[in-house]
């Protein structure tokens, strides 16, 4: 499942223990989180407080070229995480992009180790914010000037491109859905539905302006008809110049990032939501059956007649088990959907034991 936190919290838990294990270990940890991510964190006993940290994860692209490795920039700003706890190792390990080494002996030992763990295990966001900023900033600004706003293309998950448009007074994301089955793309277009009415309220006023729409927004036009066929419809994102001012550059860029996978999460939770009140609303129904046949054999015990009349009811009241039995076993096996059309109807028609009249009738004979 993806995590929505810039520091993966696996990775720090493991880092905080080899920090405060005091005997010197050979340790091993191997990690895969969300989207390709791959951790590898590894300590000797020879360098008691060194560990070795490699990071594999997709790299930001744009969609007419394909990177293999991390770009300058990049590995600078890693550099800058925490200057005097990490060195880059070069080369990197055996199947990793880059190779990490922690010094735990030149981090303080009071609350802002803590702290300095947790910078270091959101390298991955670093990584990433990293490569969307400067893909932003190195857009053409004889474009801009011209109104030419050409959308650029973005691939971080397979098969999951967005798109973003720079303009003078705002940036545009454009996000196009798509779903494998019909039950997800109903979900999501609620979601979204939801996401627009909410985000456009007074309630989240300083948010991004959300919009959703079934077809391509203008920005898109020229894009392949592959890019755009979507079940889902797009979502799209306008921010402004205050959304990135100073610390929230970095906030703003990690939810672009992990939108569709919020998107995908939210679908996920709301289908076992959904899953779980129709278990439970199936169990109160058999209770509700078996209640009603204690029932209806409490009140066949008390009914007196003829003999033929007796066995009547006798047979009757078997077959109507064995219908209800049926029944009961039809309405186990259903995992799908949430409501039972016309079982009210059905209850009245065979769950209640039928009223009986004596075929036999009786003529007072008076003395004469």
């Amino acid at each position: 499942m993806a995590c929505f936190e810039r520091a993966s919290p696996a990775l720090k838990q493991i880092l905080l223990q080899l920090y405060h294990s005091d005997k010197p270990s050979a340790v091993e940890h191997h990690l895969h989180e969300f989207g390709s991510l791959q951790y590898h964190i590894q300590s000797y006993v020879s360098e008691a407080r060194h560990v070795y940290l490699s990071i594999s994860t997709p790299i930001l692209s744009t969609g007419s070229s394909t990177l293999h490795g991390f770009p300058r920039y990049t590995i600078e700003t890693v550099k800058g995480i925490c200057h005097e706890v990490v060195q880059i190792v070069e080369p990197a390990k055996t199947g990793y992009q880059l190779t990490l080494k922690l010094d735990f002996s030149k981090i303080p030992r009071k609350k802002d180790a803590v702290k300095v763990i947790t910078e270091i295990s959101s390298v991955q966001a670093v990584i990433l914010s990293s490569q969307l900023r400067e893909l932003l900033t190195n857009v053409n600004a004889e474009e801009i000037s011209q109104g030419a706003y050409k959308p650029i293309k973005l691939v971080y998950h397979p098969n999951e491109p967005f798109y973003v448009v720079k303009q003078p007074a705002k940036l545009t994301a454009v996000f196009p859905i798509r779903f494998k089955e019909d039950s997800d793309i109903v979900i999501a277009k609620a979601f979204f539905q939801e996401l627009v009415d909410v985000g456009n309220s007074g309630v989240c006023a300083r948010a991004p302006p959300c919009y959703w729409s079934p077809i391509p927004p203008p920005e898109l036009r020229g894009e392949s008809m592959k890019d755009l066929s979507t079940n889902a419809g797009f979502v799209s994102f306008e921010i402004s110049a205050r959304h990135i001012e100073g610390k929230k550059l970095d906030k703003t860029v990690w939810s672009l990032l992990n939108f569709n996978a919020l998107v995908k999460y939210h679908v996920k939770c709301t289908k076992g939501f959904v899953q779980r009140r129709m278990r439970s609303r199936l169990e109160s129904l058999v209770e509700a059956l078996q209640q009603t046949g204690i029932e209806e054999d409490h009140n066949t015990a008390k009914v007196k007649g003829h003999r033929g009349m007796k066995k009547l009811i006798k047979v009757t009241k078997g077959a109507m088990k064995m219908k209800r039995w049926n029944l009961t076993k039809k309405i186990r096996r259903i995992r799908s959907r949430l409501r039972i059309h016309g079982f009210k109807r059905f209850q009245r028609c065979w769950l209640k034991l039928p009223s009986f009249s004596t075929v036999m009738s009786y003529q007072k004979i008076e003395k004469s």
